[in-house]
Protein backbone atom coordinates (compact mmCIF):
# COMPACT_ATOMS: atom_id res chain seq x y z
CA UNK A 1 0.00 0.00 0.00
CA UNK A 2 1.28 3.45 -0.82
CA UNK A 3 2.52 5.50 2.10
CA UNK A 4 -0.33 7.68 3.31
CA UNK A 5 -0.05 11.45 3.06
CA UNK A 6 -2.49 14.23 3.88
CA UNK A 7 -3.65 16.33 0.98
CA UNK A 8 -6.50 18.66 0.13
CA UNK A 9 -8.46 17.23 -2.73
CA UNK A 10 -9.65 20.67 -3.74
CA UNK A 11 -6.28 21.38 -5.32
CA UNK A 12 -7.11 18.70 -7.81
CA UNK A 13 -7.95 20.60 -10.90
CA UNK A 14 -11.41 19.47 -11.89
CA UNK A 15 -13.34 22.73 -12.15
CA UNK A 16 -13.35 23.44 -8.43
CA UNK A 17 -14.22 27.09 -8.30
CA UNK A 18 -14.23 27.25 -4.51
CA UNK A 19 -10.74 28.56 -5.04
CA UNK A 20 -12.38 31.77 -6.22
CA UNK A 21 -12.59 32.81 -2.62
CA UNK A 22 -8.89 32.21 -2.07
CA UNK A 23 -7.48 33.78 -5.21
CA UNK A 24 -10.08 36.23 -6.41
CA UNK A 25 -7.68 39.15 -6.47
CA UNK A 26 -10.53 41.49 -5.62
CA UNK A 27 -10.14 44.71 -3.75
CA UNK A 28 -10.38 44.20 0.00
CA UNK A 29 -12.75 47.06 0.77
CA UNK A 30 -16.09 48.38 -0.40
CA UNK A 31 -14.80 51.45 -2.19
CA UNK A 32 -17.08 52.14 -5.12
CA UNK A 33 -20.03 50.09 -3.89
CA UNK A 34 -21.87 53.24 -2.78
CA UNK A 35 -21.97 54.11 -6.46
CA UNK A 36 -23.80 50.87 -7.29
CA UNK A 37 -27.56 50.35 -7.02
CA UNK A 38 -28.36 46.89 -5.59
CA UNK A 39 -31.50 44.75 -5.70
CA UNK A 40 -31.11 41.83 -3.30
CA UNK A 41 -32.70 38.39 -3.56
CA UNK A 42 -34.78 38.97 -6.65
CA UNK A 43 -36.98 35.90 -7.25
CA UNK A 44 -36.51 34.42 -10.71
CA UNK A 45 -39.27 31.94 -11.67
CA UNK A 46 -38.42 28.80 -13.62
CA UNK A 47 -40.96 27.13 -15.89
CA UNK A 48 -41.70 24.37 -13.37
CA UNK A 49 -42.60 26.86 -10.62
CA UNK A 50 -39.27 26.73 -8.76
CA UNK A 51 -37.94 30.17 -7.82
CA UNK A 52 -34.25 30.91 -7.98
CA UNK A 53 -32.56 33.92 -6.38
CA UNK A 54 -30.49 36.66 -7.97
CA UNK A 55 -28.73 39.79 -6.73
CA UNK A 56 -28.75 42.63 -9.23
CA UNK A 57 -26.05 45.31 -9.45
CA UNK A 58 -26.90 48.41 -11.46
CA UNK A 59 -25.42 51.80 -12.29
CA UNK A 60 -26.77 54.49 -9.95
CA UNK A 61 -28.78 56.25 -12.61
CA UNK A 62 -32.15 55.04 -13.79
CA UNK A 63 -32.10 53.43 -17.20
CA UNK A 64 -32.13 50.23 -19.21
CA UNK A 65 -28.78 48.53 -19.46
CA UNK A 66 -27.12 45.69 -21.35
CA UNK A 67 -27.02 42.81 -18.89
CA UNK A 68 -24.31 40.39 -17.76
CA UNK A 69 -25.63 37.12 -16.32
CA UNK A 70 -23.53 34.88 -14.05
CA UNK A 71 -25.27 31.66 -12.97
CA UNK A 72 -23.35 29.70 -10.36
CA UNK A 73 -23.60 26.91 -7.76
CA UNK A 74 -21.12 28.53 -5.36
CA UNK A 75 -23.66 30.88 -3.73
CA UNK A 76 -23.85 34.52 -4.67
CA UNK A 77 -23.60 35.52 -0.99
CA UNK A 78 -19.90 34.67 -1.26
CA UNK A 79 -19.48 37.90 -3.14
CA UNK A 80 -15.87 37.47 -4.15
CA UNK A 81 -16.63 33.96 -5.34
CA UNK A 82 -19.07 35.30 -7.92
CA UNK A 83 -18.06 38.82 -8.91
CA UNK A 84 -14.91 40.39 -7.49
CA UNK A 85 -15.64 43.86 -6.19
CA UNK A 86 -13.33 45.52 -8.70
CA UNK A 87 -15.05 43.60 -11.53
CA UNK A 88 -18.50 44.62 -10.28
CA UNK A 89 -17.58 48.28 -9.93
CA UNK A 90 -15.74 48.38 -13.27
CA UNK A 91 -18.74 47.26 -15.30
CA UNK A 92 -21.55 49.06 -13.50
CA UNK A 93 -19.61 52.29 -13.93
CA UNK A 94 -19.44 51.56 -17.65
CA UNK A 95 -23.17 51.14 -18.07
CA UNK A 96 -23.77 47.43 -17.53
CA UNK A 97 -26.16 45.60 -15.24
CA UNK A 98 -24.83 42.46 -13.53
CA UNK A 99 -26.98 39.54 -12.39
CA UNK A 100 -25.47 37.11 -9.86
CA UNK A 101 -27.81 34.12 -9.62
CA UNK A 102 -27.77 30.99 -7.47
CA UNK A 103 -28.66 27.96 -9.59
CA UNK A 104 -31.56 25.88 -8.34
CA UNK A 105 -30.97 24.11 -5.05
CA UNK A 106 -28.05 26.32 -4.04
CA UNK A 107 -27.82 29.37 -1.81
CA UNK A 108 -31.09 31.31 -1.70
CA UNK A 109 -32.65 29.42 -4.62
CA UNK A 110 -35.42 26.89 -4.18
CA UNK A 111 -35.53 23.40 -5.62
CA UNK A 112 -32.96 20.60 -5.76
CA UNK A 113 -29.51 21.05 -7.25
CA UNK A 114 -29.68 19.32 -10.62
CA UNK A 115 -26.07 19.43 -11.80
CA UNK A 116 -25.76 20.58 -15.43
CA UNK A 117 -28.92 18.68 -16.42
CA UNK A 118 -31.09 21.41 -14.86
CA UNK A 119 -29.14 24.25 -16.46
CA UNK A 120 -30.55 23.90 -19.96
CA UNK A 121 -34.13 25.02 -19.31
CA UNK A 122 -33.16 27.06 -16.22
CA UNK A 123 -30.54 28.90 -18.25
CA UNK A 124 -33.06 29.74 -20.95
CA UNK A 125 -35.60 30.96 -18.39
CA UNK A 126 -32.99 33.05 -16.55
CA UNK A 127 -31.83 34.82 -19.70
CA UNK A 128 -35.37 35.65 -20.71
CA UNK A 129 -36.28 36.85 -17.20
CA UNK A 130 -33.28 39.18 -17.09
CA UNK A 131 -34.08 40.57 -20.53
CA UNK A 132 -37.67 41.37 -19.47
CA UNK A 133 -36.76 43.46 -16.42
CA UNK A 134 -37.24 47.22 -16.34
CA UNK A 135 -33.52 47.83 -15.82
CA UNK A 136 -32.48 45.69 -18.83
CA UNK A 137 -32.38 46.82 -22.45
CA UNK A 138 -33.25 43.25 -23.49
CA UNK A 139 -29.74 42.20 -24.46
CA UNK A 140 -28.01 39.59 -22.29
CA UNK A 141 -24.47 38.19 -22.32
CA UNK A 142 -23.51 35.27 -20.08
CA UNK A 143 -20.05 35.36 -18.50
CA UNK A 144 -18.07 33.46 -15.88
CA UNK A 145 -15.54 30.78 -15.03
CA UNK A 146 -15.68 26.99 -14.75
CA UNK A 147 -19.24 25.89 -13.87
CA UNK A 148 -20.32 29.44 -14.71
CA UNK A 149 -18.81 28.92 -18.15
CA UNK A 150 -20.43 25.55 -18.76
CA UNK A 151 -23.97 26.74 -17.99
CA UNK A 152 -23.62 29.27 -20.78
CA UNK A 153 -23.33 26.48 -23.33
CA UNK A 154 -26.17 24.49 -21.79
CA UNK A 155 -28.45 27.50 -22.21
CA UNK A 156 -27.12 28.52 -25.62
CA UNK A 157 -27.97 25.20 -27.25
CA UNK A 158 -31.69 25.91 -26.76
CA UNK A 159 -31.35 29.45 -28.17
CA UNK A 160 -32.81 31.97 -25.69
CA UNK A 161 -33.94 34.82 -28.00
CA UNK A 162 -32.31 37.55 -25.88
CA UNK A 163 -28.91 35.89 -25.40
CA UNK A 164 -26.64 37.80 -27.77
CA UNK A 165 -23.11 36.72 -26.79
CA UNK A 166 -20.97 34.79 -24.27
CA UNK A 167 -17.59 35.09 -22.58
CA UNK A 168 -16.80 31.49 -21.70
CA UNK A 169 -13.82 31.06 -19.38
CA UNK A 170 -12.31 27.68 -18.51
CA UNK A 171 -15.65 25.97 -19.08
CA UNK A 172 -15.88 22.27 -18.26
CA UNK A 173 -17.48 20.12 -20.94
CA UNK A 174 -15.38 17.21 -22.23
CA UNK A 175 -17.23 14.70 -20.10
CA UNK A 176 -15.65 11.25 -19.56
CA UNK A 177 -12.31 12.87 -20.41
CA UNK A 178 -12.35 15.74 -17.90
CA UNK A 179 -15.35 15.54 -15.57
CA UNK A 180 -16.08 12.34 -13.66
CA UNK A 181 -13.40 10.50 -15.56
CA UNK A 182 -10.13 11.39 -17.28
CA UNK A 183 -9.39 9.21 -20.28
CA UNK A 184 -12.00 6.86 -18.84
CA UNK A 185 -10.15 6.59 -15.50
CA UNK A 186 -12.40 7.42 -12.56
CA UNK A 187 -11.34 10.49 -10.53
CA UNK A 188 -12.69 9.62 -7.09
CA UNK A 189 -10.83 12.27 -5.11
CA UNK A 190 -11.93 15.31 -7.10
CA UNK A 191 -15.42 13.87 -7.63
CA UNK A 192 -15.94 13.42 -3.90
CA UNK A 193 -14.53 16.82 -3.05
CA UNK A 194 -16.52 18.81 -5.60
CA UNK A 195 -19.81 16.95 -5.24
CA UNK A 196 -19.59 17.20 -1.45
CA UNK A 197 -18.97 20.93 -1.68
CA UNK A 198 -22.30 21.46 -3.47
CA UNK A 199 -24.30 18.83 -1.57
CA UNK A 200 -25.88 21.35 0.80
CA UNK A 201 -27.33 24.75 0.13
CA UNK A 202 -24.12 26.50 1.23
CA UNK A 203 -20.46 25.71 0.67
CA UNK A 204 -19.48 22.51 2.47
CA UNK A 205 -15.69 22.31 2.77
CA UNK A 206 -14.62 24.34 5.79
CA UNK A 207 -15.33 21.69 8.41
CA UNK A 208 -13.56 19.03 6.35
CA UNK A 209 -10.42 21.13 5.99
CA UNK A 210 -10.46 21.98 9.68
CA UNK A 211 -10.53 18.26 10.48
CA UNK A 212 -7.67 17.62 8.07
CA UNK A 213 -5.60 20.45 9.52
CA UNK A 214 -6.06 19.03 12.99
CA UNK A 215 -5.07 15.56 11.85
CA UNK A 216 -8.53 14.14 12.53
CA UNK A 217 -9.39 13.25 8.94
CA UNK A 218 -7.22 11.45 6.39
CA UNK A 219 -8.18 11.44 2.73
CA UNK A 220 -6.10 8.34 2.11
CA UNK A 221 -8.33 6.32 4.44
CA UNK A 222 -11.25 7.29 2.23
CA UNK A 223 -9.56 6.81 -1.13
CA UNK A 224 -8.48 3.23 -0.45
CA UNK A 225 -12.02 2.13 0.39
CA UNK A 226 -13.65 -0.35 -1.97
CA UNK A 227 -16.12 -0.64 -3.55
CA UNK A 228 -16.03 2.84 -5.01
CA UNK A 229 -19.82 3.12 -5.04
CA UNK A 230 -19.89 3.42 -1.22
CA UNK A 231 -16.76 5.57 -0.88
CA UNK A 232 -19.02 8.59 -0.40
CA UNK A 233 -20.44 7.12 2.81
CA UNK A 234 -16.91 6.62 4.19
CA UNK A 235 -16.25 10.23 3.25
CA UNK A 236 -19.23 11.23 5.36
CA UNK A 237 -22.35 11.58 3.22
CA UNK A 238 -24.22 9.73 0.51
CA UNK A 239 -24.01 11.76 -2.72
CA UNK A 240 -26.32 11.06 -5.63
CA UNK A 241 -24.24 12.93 -8.22
CA UNK A 242 -21.09 11.01 -7.23
CA UNK A 243 -23.01 7.75 -7.61
CA UNK A 244 -24.46 8.90 -10.93
CA UNK A 245 -20.91 9.19 -12.24
CA UNK A 246 -20.16 5.58 -11.31
CA UNK A 247 -23.49 4.25 -12.53
CA UNK A 248 -22.87 5.75 -15.97
CA UNK A 249 -19.40 4.44 -16.91
CA UNK A 250 -19.87 4.94 -20.66
CA UNK A 251 -20.90 7.84 -22.88
CA UNK A 252 -24.61 7.14 -22.49
CA UNK A 253 -27.57 9.51 -22.42
CA UNK A 254 -26.64 10.78 -18.93
CA UNK A 255 -23.50 12.37 -20.37
CA UNK A 256 -24.78 13.05 -23.88
CA UNK A 257 -27.55 15.27 -22.49
CA UNK A 258 -24.95 17.70 -21.15
CA UNK A 259 -22.03 17.16 -23.54
CA UNK A 260 -22.58 19.39 -26.56
CA UNK A 261 -22.88 17.47 -29.83
CA UNK A 262 -22.26 18.69 -33.42
CA UNK A 263 -25.95 19.51 -33.85
CA UNK A 264 -25.78 21.72 -30.74
CA UNK A 265 -22.89 23.72 -32.14
CA UNK A 266 -24.72 24.10 -35.46
CA UNK A 267 -27.62 25.56 -33.49
CA UNK A 268 -25.54 28.18 -31.65
CA UNK A 269 -25.25 31.41 -33.60
CA UNK A 270 -23.55 33.62 -31.01
CA UNK A 271 -20.24 35.45 -30.90
CA UNK A 272 -18.10 33.94 -28.13
CA UNK A 273 -14.87 34.94 -26.44
CA UNK A 274 -13.22 31.68 -25.32
CA UNK A 275 -10.60 31.91 -22.54
CA UNK A 276 -8.44 29.13 -21.09
CA UNK A 277 -4.88 28.46 -19.97
CA UNK A 278 -2.08 26.08 -20.83
CA UNK A 279 -2.24 24.86 -17.21
CA UNK A 280 -6.04 25.01 -16.83
CA UNK A 281 -7.56 21.82 -15.47
CA UNK A 282 -10.68 22.47 -17.56
CA UNK A 283 -8.76 23.19 -20.72
CA UNK A 284 -10.20 20.04 -22.32
CA UNK A 285 -13.72 21.40 -21.97
CA UNK A 286 -12.82 24.89 -23.13
CA UNK A 287 -11.19 23.45 -26.25
CA UNK A 288 -14.16 21.12 -26.84
CA UNK A 289 -16.36 24.21 -27.19
CA UNK A 290 -13.80 26.06 -29.30
CA UNK A 291 -13.35 23.19 -31.73
CA UNK A 292 -17.09 22.49 -31.83
CA UNK A 293 -17.83 26.05 -32.90
CA UNK A 294 -14.97 26.08 -35.40
CA UNK A 295 -16.06 22.84 -37.01
CA UNK A 296 -19.85 23.17 -36.97
CA UNK A 297 -21.10 26.69 -36.25
CA UNK A 298 -22.31 29.08 -38.93
CA UNK A 299 -20.65 31.93 -36.99
CA UNK A 300 -17.19 30.44 -36.60
CA UNK A 301 -15.77 33.75 -37.81
CA UNK A 302 -17.16 35.38 -34.61
CA UNK A 303 -15.29 33.05 -32.24
CA UNK A 304 -12.16 34.36 -30.49
CA UNK A 305 -9.66 32.45 -28.39
CA UNK A 306 -7.28 33.63 -25.65
CA UNK A 307 -4.89 31.13 -24.04
CA UNK A 308 -2.50 32.35 -21.37
CA UNK A 309 0.05 30.71 -19.04
CA UNK A 310 -2.62 30.28 -16.39
CA UNK A 311 -3.99 27.67 -14.08
CA UNK A 312 -7.74 27.24 -13.73
CA UNK A 313 -8.78 30.08 -11.41
CA UNK A 314 -6.32 32.57 -12.88
CA UNK A 315 -7.96 32.34 -16.29
CA UNK A 316 -10.62 34.67 -14.86
CA UNK A 317 -9.00 36.45 -11.94
CA UNK A 318 -5.59 36.98 -13.44
CA UNK A 319 -2.47 35.40 -12.09
CA UNK A 320 1.14 35.92 -11.08
CA UNK A 321 3.79 35.74 -13.81
CA UNK A 322 4.81 32.20 -12.85
CA UNK A 323 3.49 28.67 -12.46
CA UNK A 324 5.52 26.27 -10.38
CA UNK A 325 9.16 26.70 -11.41
CA UNK A 326 8.34 28.47 -14.69
CA UNK A 327 8.64 32.25 -14.85
CA UNK A 328 6.87 34.44 -17.40
CA UNK A 329 7.12 38.04 -18.51
CA UNK A 330 4.95 40.73 -16.85
CA UNK A 331 2.95 40.90 -20.08
CA UNK A 332 1.55 37.44 -19.29
CA UNK A 333 -0.90 39.12 -16.89
CA UNK A 334 -3.57 40.52 -19.21
CA UNK A 335 -6.04 43.21 -18.19
CA UNK A 336 -8.88 40.74 -17.60
CA UNK A 337 -11.58 43.41 -17.30
CA UNK A 338 -10.38 45.26 -20.35
CA UNK A 339 -10.38 41.97 -22.24
CA UNK A 340 -14.06 41.50 -21.37
CA UNK A 341 -14.98 45.14 -21.98
CA UNK A 342 -13.57 45.26 -25.50
CA UNK A 343 -15.73 42.29 -26.48
CA UNK A 344 -18.85 43.45 -24.61
CA UNK A 345 -18.77 47.01 -25.86
CA UNK A 346 -18.95 45.76 -29.43
CA UNK A 347 -21.18 42.69 -29.24
CA UNK A 348 -23.47 43.55 -26.31
CA UNK A 349 -23.60 47.32 -25.97
CA UNK A 350 -22.83 48.19 -29.58
CA UNK A 351 -20.88 51.25 -28.54
CA UNK A 352 -17.81 50.63 -30.71
CA UNK A 353 -17.51 50.37 -34.48
CA UNK A 354 -15.39 47.21 -34.55
CA UNK A 355 -13.92 44.45 -32.43
CA UNK A 356 -10.22 44.44 -33.20
CA UNK A 357 -9.20 41.05 -31.81
CA UNK A 358 -7.21 38.30 -33.54
CA UNK A 359 -8.77 34.92 -34.09
CA UNK A 360 -6.42 33.49 -31.45
CA UNK A 361 -4.11 35.23 -29.01
CA UNK A 362 -1.66 32.85 -27.37
CA UNK A 363 1.05 33.31 -24.76
CA UNK A 364 3.90 30.97 -25.71
CA UNK A 365 5.76 29.82 -22.61
CA UNK A 366 9.49 29.37 -23.00
CA UNK A 367 9.52 32.16 -25.58
CA UNK A 368 7.50 34.21 -23.05
CA UNK A 369 5.64 36.27 -25.60
CA UNK A 370 2.11 36.78 -26.89
CA UNK A 371 1.43 35.75 -30.47
CA UNK A 372 -1.54 36.20 -32.74
CA UNK A 373 -2.77 33.67 -35.28
CA UNK A 374 -5.65 33.63 -37.75
CA UNK A 375 -6.62 30.12 -36.60
CA UNK A 376 -6.19 27.67 -33.76
CA UNK A 377 -4.44 25.40 -33.99
CA UNK A 378 -2.14 27.55 -36.15
CA UNK A 379 -2.23 26.60 -39.81
CA UNK A 380 1.57 26.47 -39.82
CA UNK A 381 1.72 23.63 -37.30
CA UNK A 382 3.01 20.32 -38.65
CA UNK A 383 2.92 17.06 -36.73
CA UNK A 384 6.37 15.72 -35.88
CA UNK A 385 6.84 12.30 -34.31
CA UNK A 386 9.48 11.58 -31.71
CA UNK A 387 9.72 7.79 -31.63
CA UNK A 388 10.42 5.76 -28.50
CA UNK A 389 13.68 3.81 -28.39
CA UNK A 390 15.55 1.70 -25.86
CA UNK A 391 17.64 -1.42 -25.43
CA UNK A 392 14.93 -2.82 -23.20
CA UNK A 393 15.80 -0.90 -20.05
CA UNK A 394 13.93 2.41 -20.12
CA UNK A 395 12.90 1.98 -16.48
CA UNK A 396 13.77 5.00 -14.30
CA UNK A 397 15.74 8.11 -15.11
CA UNK A 398 18.92 6.01 -15.21
CA UNK A 399 17.57 3.73 -17.95
CA UNK A 400 18.37 3.74 -21.67
CA UNK A 401 15.12 5.17 -23.02
CA UNK A 402 15.42 7.81 -25.75
CA UNK A 403 13.36 9.77 -28.28
CA UNK A 404 14.37 10.03 -31.92
CA UNK A 405 12.98 11.26 -35.23
CA UNK A 406 13.29 7.85 -36.90
CA UNK A 407 11.25 4.77 -35.93
CA UNK A 408 12.98 1.71 -34.59
CA UNK A 409 13.62 -1.44 -36.57
CA UNK A 410 13.74 -4.48 -34.30
CA UNK A 411 14.29 -3.19 -30.82
CA UNK A 412 13.71 -4.71 -27.44
CA UNK A 413 10.47 -4.01 -25.62
CA UNK A 414 10.25 -2.25 -22.27
CA UNK A 415 8.47 -3.90 -19.37
CA UNK A 416 7.23 -2.82 -15.97
CA UNK A 417 4.95 -4.09 -13.24
CA UNK A 418 1.92 -2.11 -12.18
CA UNK A 419 0.78 -2.76 -8.63
CA UNK A 420 -2.43 -0.74 -8.07
CA UNK A 421 -1.78 -0.77 -4.32
CA UNK A 422 1.54 0.99 -4.87
CA UNK A 423 0.69 3.58 -7.54
CA UNK A 424 2.89 6.34 -8.92
CA UNK A 425 2.18 9.51 -6.91
CA UNK A 426 0.65 12.55 -8.54
CA UNK A 427 2.44 14.94 -6.22
CA UNK A 428 6.19 15.32 -6.01
CA UNK A 429 7.77 15.46 -2.56
CA UNK A 430 4.36 16.29 -1.03
CA UNK A 431 4.46 19.74 -2.65
CA UNK A 432 0.79 19.46 -3.64
CA UNK A 433 1.78 20.82 -7.06
CA UNK A 434 1.30 19.02 -10.35
CA UNK A 435 2.52 21.17 -13.23
CA UNK A 436 5.68 23.09 -14.00
CA UNK A 437 7.74 21.41 -11.28
CA UNK A 438 10.70 19.03 -11.34
CA UNK A 439 9.45 15.46 -11.66
CA UNK A 440 12.78 13.63 -11.28
CA UNK A 441 11.75 12.14 -7.90
CA UNK A 442 8.95 10.25 -9.68
CA UNK A 443 11.39 9.05 -12.33
CA UNK A 444 13.32 7.05 -9.76
CA UNK A 445 10.57 4.42 -9.70
CA UNK A 446 11.04 1.18 -11.62
CA UNK A 447 7.43 1.33 -12.87
CA UNK A 448 8.09 4.63 -14.69
CA UNK A 449 9.61 4.43 -18.18
CA UNK A 450 11.62 7.49 -19.19
CA UNK A 451 12.39 8.49 -22.79
CA UNK A 452 14.54 11.58 -23.47
CA UNK A 453 15.62 13.28 -26.70
CA UNK A 454 19.07 14.59 -27.53
CA UNK A 455 19.79 18.24 -26.79
CA UNK A 456 17.97 20.50 -29.23
CA UNK A 457 20.19 22.32 -31.72
CA UNK A 458 17.61 25.08 -32.10
CA UNK A 459 14.42 26.14 -30.34
CA UNK A 460 11.34 24.02 -31.00
CA UNK A 461 7.92 25.72 -30.91
CA UNK A 462 5.04 23.39 -30.09
CA UNK A 463 1.51 24.82 -30.40
CA UNK A 464 -1.56 22.61 -30.43
CA UNK A 465 -2.77 19.21 -29.31
CA UNK A 466 -0.03 16.89 -28.02
CA UNK A 467 -0.56 13.16 -27.71
CA UNK A 468 1.20 9.82 -27.45
CA UNK A 469 0.59 6.89 -29.78
CA UNK A 470 1.46 3.91 -27.63
CA UNK A 471 1.62 0.26 -28.62
CA UNK A 472 1.37 -1.89 -25.53
CA UNK A 473 0.23 -5.22 -24.15
CA UNK A 474 -0.85 -6.29 -20.68
CA UNK A 475 -1.55 -9.61 -19.01
CA UNK A 476 -4.63 -8.03 -17.38
CA UNK A 477 -8.20 -7.81 -18.67
CA UNK A 478 -8.17 -4.07 -18.05
CA UNK A 479 -5.48 -1.59 -17.05
CA UNK A 480 -4.36 2.02 -17.52
CA UNK A 481 -1.52 3.64 -19.44
CA UNK A 482 -0.32 7.14 -18.60
CA UNK A 483 1.99 9.72 -20.14
CA UNK A 484 3.58 13.06 -19.22
CA UNK A 485 5.57 15.52 -21.29
CA UNK A 486 8.49 17.38 -19.71
CA UNK A 487 11.24 19.81 -20.65
CA UNK A 488 14.69 18.83 -19.41
CA UNK A 489 16.89 21.80 -18.51
CA UNK A 490 20.69 21.81 -18.75
CA UNK A 491 20.88 21.47 -14.95
CA UNK A 492 18.88 18.22 -15.18
CA UNK A 493 15.50 19.48 -13.96
CA UNK A 494 12.57 17.78 -15.72
CA UNK A 495 9.73 20.33 -15.68
CA UNK A 496 6.23 18.99 -16.27
CA UNK A 497 4.29 20.81 -19.01
CA UNK A 498 0.65 20.95 -19.97
CA UNK A 499 -2.67 21.04 -18.16
CA UNK A 500 -2.67 19.55 -14.65
CA UNK A 501 -4.36 16.33 -15.68
CA UNK A 502 -1.92 13.50 -16.28
CA UNK A 503 -2.51 11.98 -19.69
CA UNK A 504 -4.24 8.61 -19.26
CA UNK A 505 -6.29 6.07 -21.17
CA UNK A 506 -8.20 3.25 -19.49
CA UNK A 507 -7.78 0.20 -21.69
CA UNK A 508 -11.47 -0.74 -21.79
CA UNK A 509 -12.13 2.63 -23.52
CA UNK A 510 -9.30 2.41 -26.06
CA UNK A 511 -11.84 2.36 -28.91
CA UNK A 512 -14.10 5.08 -27.51
CA UNK A 513 -16.04 6.01 -24.39
CA UNK A 514 -19.36 4.72 -25.71
CA UNK A 515 -18.54 1.08 -24.91
CA UNK A 516 -16.31 -1.05 -22.71
CA UNK A 517 -14.05 -3.63 -24.38
CA UNK A 518 -11.84 -5.76 -22.18
CA UNK A 519 -8.37 -6.81 -23.27
CA UNK A 520 -7.10 -10.07 -24.62
CA UNK A 521 -4.13 -10.70 -22.30
CA UNK A 522 -0.83 -10.43 -24.17
CA UNK A 523 -2.33 -8.86 -27.30
CA UNK A 524 -0.66 -5.70 -28.58
CA UNK A 525 -3.09 -2.76 -28.76
CA UNK A 526 -2.76 0.84 -29.91
CA UNK A 527 -3.57 3.52 -27.32
CA UNK A 528 -3.93 7.26 -27.85
CA UNK A 529 -3.01 9.19 -24.70
CA UNK A 530 -4.14 12.80 -24.97
CA UNK A 531 -1.83 15.36 -23.33
CA UNK A 532 -4.13 18.19 -24.43
CA UNK A 533 -3.03 21.63 -25.64
CA UNK A 534 0.45 23.07 -25.24
CA UNK A 535 1.88 26.38 -26.41
CA UNK A 536 5.56 26.17 -25.52
CA UNK A 537 9.04 26.79 -26.87
CA UNK A 538 11.58 24.11 -25.98
CA UNK A 539 14.82 26.07 -25.79
CA UNK A 540 18.07 25.33 -27.53
CA UNK A 541 20.23 23.04 -25.43
CA UNK A 542 17.18 21.63 -23.63
CA UNK A 543 15.71 18.18 -24.18
CA UNK A 544 12.21 16.70 -24.54
CA UNK A 545 11.12 13.87 -22.27
CA UNK A 546 8.09 11.69 -21.76
CA UNK A 547 7.21 9.34 -18.92
CA UNK A 548 5.12 6.23 -19.48
CA UNK A 549 3.48 4.38 -16.61
CA UNK A 550 0.06 3.15 -15.43
CA UNK A 551 -1.06 5.28 -12.49
CA UNK A 552 -1.14 8.69 -10.84
CA UNK A 553 -2.56 8.64 -7.32
CA UNK A 554 -4.65 10.49 -6.21
CA UNK A 555 -5.30 12.25 -9.52
CA UNK A 556 -7.32 9.26 -10.65
CA UNK A 557 -8.29 6.02 -9.01
CA UNK A 558 -5.80 3.18 -9.68
CA UNK A 559 -7.12 0.58 -12.07
CA UNK A 560 -7.61 -2.65 -10.14
CA UNK A 561 -6.71 -4.58 -13.31
CA UNK A 562 -9.57 -7.06 -12.94
CA UNK A 563 -11.93 -6.04 -15.74
CA UNK A 564 -14.79 -6.03 -13.22
CA UNK A 565 -17.35 -3.18 -13.10
CA UNK A 566 -15.48 -0.25 -11.60
CA UNK A 567 -18.25 0.83 -9.24
CA UNK A 568 -18.51 -2.47 -7.35
CA UNK A 569 -15.05 -4.02 -7.78
CA UNK A 570 -13.37 -5.18 -4.55
CA UNK A 571 -10.61 -7.33 -6.10
CA UNK A 572 -7.04 -6.30 -6.89
CA UNK A 573 -4.65 -7.69 -9.51
CA UNK A 574 -1.07 -6.84 -10.41
CA UNK A 575 -0.57 -6.15 -14.13
CA UNK A 576 2.58 -6.78 -16.15
CA UNK A 577 2.93 -4.23 -18.94
CA UNK A 578 4.95 -4.39 -22.16
CA UNK A 579 5.67 -1.33 -24.31
CA UNK A 580 6.54 -1.85 -27.97
CA UNK A 581 8.59 0.51 -30.15
CA UNK A 582 9.65 -1.05 -33.41
CA UNK A 583 8.84 -0.66 -37.09
CA UNK A 584 5.60 -2.65 -36.74
CA UNK A 585 4.63 -0.86 -33.52
CA UNK A 586 6.08 2.67 -33.76
CA UNK A 587 5.20 4.18 -30.38
CA UNK A 588 5.74 7.93 -30.55
CA UNK A 589 5.20 11.33 -28.97
CA UNK A 590 3.34 13.49 -31.50
CA UNK A 591 4.05 17.23 -31.41
CA UNK A 592 2.44 20.03 -33.48
CA UNK A 593 5.56 22.00 -34.42
CA UNK A 594 5.71 25.54 -35.82
CA UNK A 595 8.62 25.79 -38.31
CA UNK A 596 11.27 28.30 -37.28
Amino acid sequence: MVKKSRFRASVLILAIAVLFTLQAGAVENNEGLNKVRVLWDQRVPMRDGVETSADIFLPRGEGRYPTLLMRNPYTKSSRRAVIPYDFLYYFTQRGYALVAQDVRGRGDSDGEFGYYHADVEDGYDSVEWAASQSWSNGKVCMIGLSYLGTVQWEAAKVKPPHLVCMVSTAAAGDFMNEIGYIGGAFTASSNLDWVSSVSGRTWQDSALYDLMDRGLFDWEDVLWHRPLITMDEVFGRKMNIYRDYLEHPTMDDYWKQIRLQPEDFRNIELPVLHITGWFDGDQAGAMHYWRGMQQHSTVKDQQYLVVGPWEHVNTFFGGPPFVGEMQFSPESMLDRMGLHLEFLDYYLKGSTEKYDHPKSRLYITGANEWREYDAYPPREAKEIRFFLHSGGNANTLDGDGSLGLKPGSSEDTDKFTFDPKDPVPTYVNDTMAIVAIDHRPVESRDDVLVYTSDELNEPLDVIGNVYVELYAASDALDTDFTAKILEVYPDGRAIRLGAPTIGVIRARYRNGFDKEELLTPGKVEKYIINLHEIGHRFLKGHRIRIEISSSSHPMFTPNQNTGNPVATDIEWNIAHQTIYHEKKYPSALVLPVIPQ
